[in-house]
């Protein structure tokens, strides 16, 4: 360290915990700016650091020729340059007291995802909010964001008190209406502070320009403040991050302790499975260890050999958590494409990853009254109460009794960017009560005694592209070589099994999924099943897709232009639909999602149907689906 710094580092001296707190509330309440004023006024700035900060707010500062503290931690240039925080900027110092883990959040409202990231480790929020505005809609997602995730304590910081004189009253009438929407948001702690970042009033030292306020100024607040929150006292948790066969003899178990304590001799239980072993090693970064306590990553070795993978649970057998394929769950949605029911979804959870939809939204909240709307869909920023299933089981725990192992993300199968953050509520019951039946009867021998292959021929494209005349060709030359078929047609399972659906997209998901689950039906009963549906979403394509066995399923995508479609129109729908007289006409008004790895590419155009038919019948015998 240079000889000319602002005395850059404080040595702490305190056995106080570090404290992970996290500035939120609505844009421009002053987050970057008082996390800047902190750093300035403990010295923690370096000289070159000083000089760039002054040269850079006369470019791109707010305040005129005051330095503008935002900028030190607005380091993006995008960020400098609309004056907003993007991303979450992560800063750390220390006092004398302790040390201190700065999470500064974006408040606008298309990086609520970005807020939600910084909370998720956070032991305590920081909520800004500018005197003259009050409580906005933002400061109130994130406040019950905060909540939602589990931070139980708040600094009610109200800014720019220098802007309304300082006033009480101010001060006052915006505390009581923070009380009052706070009072469902189960805070342990609520503690209002008023203050001028941009002057420094009780930011570090109480102000005289408010004498009426008797309380800690805000850093002395934060030194003394005890959020323990007694992680190690909880229950033993170490999801399995990874198996280690370095040597044939050894077998070891890593993973961070995200909770509780074992030692050397503890009894152990895989949560899923149920199998037991016991402690035998415990080894660290710096060797071998009697025992370790939450937030120690660890490898275990076990007495015997049992059967554990990457993203099993290990936990003592007197402390299992749930172990279930259906849960309820609070979901924080962070994906411009909405959230549809039933529509499939990877979800990382303990380290695993597997295929999880959402059954049901019970309701969405109102962050401004936190009243409970119906709702058929989550959009970007909503927070909705959901059923959730899974493809498999999965130890959880309420969020609320452990985040670790409550919380999940949910990732959209194609672009593998994050849709939702969520947050375990309760298991399901009927996870529990509901098992499968062992067959005695396979699908191999089913198929067998038919002489063929099942497999499910998915036929896609727009209304008019020829889906059903084709498949039905198909199928009659199945028929003629005594191939046993079923034909799941779109307009005829809407006279049935799906009458009950409409066209919204929320409907066109679940008309999928439910014809998804009875072609796998048919297919474990060694059928080949043609299904002919416009089926627009990719996803419920791949969804089906991933019911079946690899190889099962064959998709046929009729690329017919539009505008032949169009001049087709056998049922008279297009005409309809562009007269404004149907609604969520895939082609018209709403969009239809182009396959990008068909099995078959048809263009009909360039074919008559009874070649295609051929063709298709071709593509069957290469895949062994039938003989030739």
């Amino acid at each position: 360290m240079s000889a000319n710094t602002r005395d850059a580092s404080v040595e702490t001296k305190s056995s106080c915990p570090t404290l992970r707190f996290l500035t939120c509330g609505s844009v421009d309440d002053g987050k970057s700016t008082l996390v800047g004023r902190l750093l300035y006024e403990r010295k923690l700035i370096f000289d070159d650091q000083l000089a760039t900060l002054e040269k850079d707010s006369k470019k791109h500062g707010a305040v005129g020729e005051e330095i503008d503290f935002a900028l030190l931690v607005d380091g993006l240039e995008a960020e400098r340059e609309q004056g907003i925080t993007i991303d979450v900027a992560y800063r750390y110092f220390s006092t004398e007291a302790r040390a201190f883990i700065v999470a500064d959040s974006p408040g606008h409202e298309q990086y609520t995802r970005n807020m939600a990231t910084g909370a998720s480790n956070a032991d305590l929020a920081i909520l800004l909010v500018d005197a003259r505005k009050g409580l906005l809609t933002q400061t109130r997602r994130h406040a019950t964001i905060a909540s939602l995730l589990g931070i139980r304590h708040v600094v009610l910081a109200i800014n720019k008190m220098d802007l309304v004189d300082y006033s009480q009253a101010t001060f006052d009438r915006i505390v009581a209406d923070f009380t009052h929407a706070a009072s469902e948001l189960h805070f342990a702690s609520i503690a209002a502070i008023p203050i001028s970042a941009r002057y420094g009033d009780n930011v570090i030292s109480l102000s005289d320009k408010m004498p009426w306020y008797s309380g800690p100024h805000l850093l002395s607040y934060l030194e003394t403040v005890d959020v323990e929150n007694a992680v190690a006292d909880q229950a033993m948790r170490l999801p399995v991050q990874w198996v280690n066969r370095l040597q044939q003899d050894f077998r070891g178990y890593a993973g961070m302790l995200v909770s509780g304590r074992v030692s050397v001799g503890d009894e152990i239980l895989v949560a899923a499975s149920g199998r037991t072993s016991r402690v035998e090693r415990i080894v660290a970064m710096d060797g071998d260890s009697t025992s370790a306590a939450a937030f120690d990553s660890v490898m275990l070795t076990l007495a015997n050999e049992i059967d554990i993978s990457r993203g099993d649970v290990l936990c003592h057998p007197k402390q299992r958590p749930d172990v279930a394929d259906q849960f309820a769950a609070h979901i924080i949605w962070m994906s411009d494409e909405k959230l549809l029911p039933g529509r499939s979804y990877f979800m990382k959870i303990n380290g695993r990853s597997l295929a999880g939809s959402v059954t049901e939204i019970k309701y969405k909240l109102d962050v401004d009254n936190n009243a409970h709307i119906a709702t058929k869909t989550l959009s970007l920023n909503e927070i909705g109460f959901c059923n959730i299933a899974l493809g498999s089981s999965v130890a959880v725990d309420p969020y609320d009794a452990n985040r670790a192992t409550g919380g999940f993300i949910l990732i959209d199968r194609f672009t593998n960017a994050t849709a939702g953050a969520g947050l375990i509520a309760f298991p399901l019951r009927r996870a529990k009560n509901i098992h499968l039946q062992a067959q005695l009867v396979s699908k191999a021998a089913r198929s067998h005694i038919k002489h063929q292959q099942p497999a499910v021929l998915w036929f896609t494209g727009l209304s008019g592209a020829g889906k059903s005349t084709i498949a039905n060709l198909v199928e009659m030359k199945l028929l003629a070589r005594h191939a046993h078929t079923a034909m799941l047609d779109g307009d005829n399972i809407r006279h049935g099994l799906n009458k009950d659906l409409g066209f919204t997209d929320v409907d066109r998901v679940e008309n999928i999924r439910r014809i998804g689950e009875v072609a796998k039906l048919m297919v474990d009963a060694g059928l080949i099943v043609l299904c002919a549906f416009i089926s627009p979403f990719r996803a419920e394509r791949q969804m089906a897709r991933s019911l079946v066995s690899e190889g099962e399923f064959i998709e046929i995508f009729l690329d017919t232009p539009l505008d032949v479609c169009i001049s087709r129109d056998p049922k008279g729908l297009y005409k309809k639909a562009l007269a404004g007289e149907i609604k969520n006409f895939t082609g018209v008004d709403q969009t239809y999602e182009l396959p990008t790895s068909p099995e078959m590419h048809v263009r009909f155009m360039n074919e008559k149907p009874e070649e295609i038919a051929d063709r298709i019948i071709k593509e069957l015998e290469t895949r062994n689906v039938i003989h030739g």
